[in-house]
């Protein structure tokens, strides 16, 4: 699938897992079951799991924790693509 229908699929996409103050750890279980069921799956980084960090560095790193790739960011939300 090219970027351009990934990015519109994304663009319609709902939030589907959060991070809070827990921690990107907290949801590496969840994000990845929700890769395994989807190609793009859309998380949102609250104030509280930023602390010192950007959206961008958490979200690289969440990434990297599900063995996906970080498809885009935008402001505190970042689309992830198996």
């Amino acid at each position: 699938m090219c970027t351009q229908e990934l990015r519109k699929r994304a663009h319609d996409l709902d939030v589907t897992v959060w991070v809070g103050k827990a921690g990107i750890e907290s949801v590496v279980d969840e994000l990845a079951d929700q890769l395994k069921d989807r190609e793009l799956v859309k998380v949102k980084f609250l104030r509280a799991a930023r602390g010192g960090t950007t959206t961008e560095e958490l979200a690289e790193e969440l990434a990297d924790l599900v063995d996906a790739e970080l498809f885009e960011t935008r402001g505190h939300t970042a689309v992830m693509h198996q």
